[in-house]
């Protein structure tokens, strides 16, 4: 693509792909001032002057206000060599790179997954930033570093203001050093826009189907399309150094199966970094719950209260309403206040900010 960003935009919004909005037009001057300075030829040759530093974006705000939508738009732009990934899962990979560094005795395990990066990419564009894990926190201060040293361009997307990130983490103070460096070396931009365009796509629509048959299952698939659902691949989080998987995951949607998540040994910590890295969670065949499937009913309302609390939006196909889902056994009484939040999660306000 040749266009600059701000033609592409206005053509996107004449021939009606997208909508115009102002607070997105907004920030489409720090995306091209980007775009601009990455087309330039950077110069070569034993006295060839460093060029400056092109100072990337963090771009945060509400869900549902189309960063994810102006990130593709900017990658989709660029004529250099980028990468355009979730955070959650780049870190993955770089947890895993230096697994293999340190089977090998690289004394420094962080040098050469850097170098790695910083060989194959010019910009670096990540979707909702966000720190959940000690480890996680430990590595991305130098990690970052590294890259901004090496000239490669960061761009990234969150919910959270810079200082908000890894907001009452475990040893934040040793944290503070790269939120100051982000502040540094991004410009920071926040995103203010009264449309949720993501909650205005499920707005009058079912987003809870019991009986959890055919019908079902083809009302979760046609949502799971609309939102994307084709180009989706497994997330994996690290919590606490385990790995958590959710199987199927897209532009802040994800999509599991009840005893996907609730049938394993998973915790608090689990759901709470699950709920952190989505902003709507398809949840399909919720059981009928019983003294039977106690365990997978404790998990079930644990991860609902993670939900709840980080205000994602719900869609679930389930045996039965919320309220007839737990009827006989220990935890009938508590369960009350899960299908109480079920059904205001149904609501279409829900998640809003």
């Amino acid at each position: 693509m040749t266009r600059d960003m701000i033609t592409e935009y206005a053509a996107r919004v004449a021939d009606g792909t997208l909508r115009a909005d102002a607070a997105q037009e907004a920030a489409l001057p720090e995306l091209e001032r980007i775009r601009a300075a990455l087309a330039e030829p950077v110069k070569r040759g034993w006295f060839a002057k460093k060029p400056e530093p092109i100072r990337g974006v963090y771009m945060w705000g509400g869900v549902g206000r189309g960063k994810s939508m102006l990130m593709d738009l900017f990658v989709e732009c660029l004529d250099v060599p980028v990468r355009r990934v979730h955070f959650h899962a780049f870190m993955q990979e770089i947890h895993k790179g230096m697994h293999e560094a340190r089977q090998n005795n690289v004394q420094d395990a962080l040098a050469p997954v850097a170098a790695k990066v910083i060989k194959e990419v010019r910009c670096l564009a990540f979707d909702e930033m966000q720190i959940t894990d000690i480890t996680d926190a430990m590595i991305v201060g130098r990690l970052f570093e590294a890259l901004f040293e090496a000239g490669v361009v960061v761009v990234t997307t969150s919910n959270r203001v810079p200082d908000e990130l890894y907001k009452n983490g475990l040893n934040r103070q040793l944290f503070l050093p790269f939120i100051a460096l982000i502040k540094e070396r991004l410009q920071v931009h926040e995103l203010v826009s009264a449309t949720d365009y993501r909650q205005d796509r499920l707005a009058g629509e079912a987003t809870y189907f019991a009986p959890a048959n055919e019908a079902a299952r083809a009302s979760i698939a046609a949502i799971w399309a609309d939102m994307g659902g084709a180009q989706a691949k497994p997330l994996r989080l690290s919590v606490n150094k385990r790995e958590v998987v959710l199987p199927a995951f897209h532009n802040g949607v994800g999509r599991a199966r009840f005893h996907e998540l609730c049938g394993k040994m998973l915790g608090p910590a689990d759901y709470l970094a699950i709920a952190e890295a989505v902003r709507v969670l398809i949840l399909e065949d919720i059981p009928s719950l019983s003294r039977s499937n106690f365990n997978e009913a404790k998990r079930f309302v644990t991860l609902i209260d993670a939900l709840y609390e980080a205000k994602v939006r719900l869609i679930a196909s389930a045996a039965a309403e919320p309220e007839m889902l737990y009827l006989e056994g220990e935890g009938t009484f508590e369960f009350e206040r899960t299908a109480s939040r079920l059904r205001e999660m149904q609501g279409d306000g829900w998640g809003e900010t």
